[in-house]
């Protein structure tokens, strides 16, 4: 085992007994460390998708699958949204040049949500069948990403609140227990994985968003099953954490950690207004600048974001949504050097904001929240700098060295001044370049 395996590994451990002592019981990574860390440097390095949610739900501009469970809609009123979703104005690779455009490097889209409508032909419930859409809405659009070298993500939810044979259904009620009819659970089993199977031969997507999990243990869903049929057909395949402890990575939603997640490879899931799905009435936008702002603070602490947005059912992207992925991706071409392929930045207390490392860990990337008019500071950094640029522009900043004493270990203070005229319009970012790799104090002043 190589030093950075046998470090993923400490890592991983950390992560199961930290789950341990929070929760009570162990819901962790069974996969060795080693096995996946190959597979999972494009994942580390990729630092953006794009999550798409896509479905009926966005006919009426309902809750996706959740409207009918929790009775706001009623299930058959639900589904009779199937005759309003025409797909008419969808152009995959309008889609694919928007995903591009946002630099992200990896895509994920709703094959089947909890409703159990799939938007391939599959099943009893699916747009090629039961909708004017009538054609594969997946095929045209993983074809249109790997055109343009972005990776094919595939969402799949584990549950099905419309299928006949899945045990639950509202949620105050269910259609039996699986003790008393396992036959009965073992033939949704069998569609279940056989619906996988088909996603996995017909697509061969890069990475599964899995969902739903919640609902059942590992051993009923048969998640070690599930988990080989995927790298059958592609062996490199990333498998999210929501597959009762068979994935590769975590998935906090919505809400960012306030401390960096032990896990090793993680993802943050967000939305960009407060749902999903399209809904015409939700207009609690994010700023352009509230999501890059959010994107540095995951980068920094090593993870990546999977920003979503939800089509209307015809296939066109409100406006808004593309405007927000237009901005940030205008942002993630000038700053791309302090984003994509790097590592997790510097431990709190160093430096007031976020922060990244290039892979040498030569190039320190400082983010400016807002646009600073005062000079920035760094505590601890032994390193000499050998310049600090103005990414994305030719201009240098300006370092001053503060109370840096002769007999003393503990480095100086560094200010670092940024010119007025350089300031980005979102996030200005720094380039601190270091003679050698970046070297920290920690200890706690004075002769220590």
């Amino acid at each position: 085992m190589t030093k950075k395996t046998n470090r993923i590994a400490q890592q991983l451990w950390l992560y199961s007994l930290l789950l341990l002592l929070t929760h009570g019981t162990i819901y962790a990574q069974r996969i060795p460390a080693d096995s996946i860390a190959n597979k999972m440097e494009w994942f580390a390095d990729a630092k953006l998708g794009i999550f798409i949610h896509w479905g009926i739900y966005a006919v009426n501009g309902v809750d996706e699958s959740w409207s009918f469970y929790n009775k706001k809609i009623g299930h058959e009123a639900y589904m009779k949204q199937l005759k309003g979703f025409t797909a008419k104005n969808y152009n995959p690779e309008q889609w694919a040049d928007i995903v591009q455009a946002s630099g992200a490097k990896y895509a994920v889209i709703t094959t089947k949500h909890h409703d159990g409508v799939a938007l391939w032909k599959s099943g009893p419930v699916n747009v090629v069948n039961n909708s004017p859409a009538k054609r594969d809405l997946l095929e045209p659009f993983y074809k249109a990403l790997r055109k343009r070298n972005i990776k094919c993500g595939a969402y799949f939810s584990l549950i099905d609140w419309s299928y006949k044979d899945y045990p639950a259904f509202l949620k105050d009620s269910t259609r039996y227990k699986i003790s008393a009819q396992p036959a009965r659970w073992q033939k949704f089993q069998a569609y279940n994985k056989g619906q996988i199977q088909e996603v996995a031969t017909k697509y061969t997507p890069d990475l599964w968003w899995f969902d739903g999990d919640w609902e059942h243990s590992a051993e009923e869903w048969q998640a070690p099953e599930i988990r080989q049929i995927i790298l059958k057909s592609n062996r490199n395949a990333i498998i999210n954490g929501r597959l009762q402890g068979y994935g590769d990575y975590e998935t906090p939603e919505q809400n960012f950690p306030v401390e960096k997640p032990a896990f090793p490879w993680w993802e943050l899931c967000l939305t960009t207004n407060a749902n999903w799905g399209y809904q015409p009435t939700d207009t609690a936008w994010k700023s352009p600048y509230q999501i890059i702002s959010i994107f540095a603070d995951v980068v920094s602490y090593g993870g990546n974001l999977l920003l979503d947005i939800g089509p209307k059912e015809d296939g066109t992207i409100p406006d808004k949504q593309v405007y927000i992925l237009q901005e940030l991706g205008k942002w993630n071409k000038k700053h791309g050097e302090a984003i994509f392929g790097t590592q997790a930045g510097l431990p709190a207390g160093h430096f007031y904001g976020p922060t990244t490392l290039s892979k040498d860990s030569s190039t320190l990337y400082l983010f400016l929240q807002g646009n600073p008019q005062q000079s920035v500071m760094i505590k601890g950094l032994k390193n000499t700098i050998k310049r600090v640029r103005v990414v994305g522009t030719s201009a240098e900043a300006k370092v001053k060295v503060v109370g840096k004493i002769s007999w003393s270990p503990v480095p100086g203070l560094v200010y670092i001044e940024t010119p007025e005229d350089q300031h980005d319009q979102y996030l200005t970012v720094l380039a601190v370049e270091l003679e050698g790799k970046v070297s920290l104090y920690r200890g706690k002043g004075g002769l220590q």
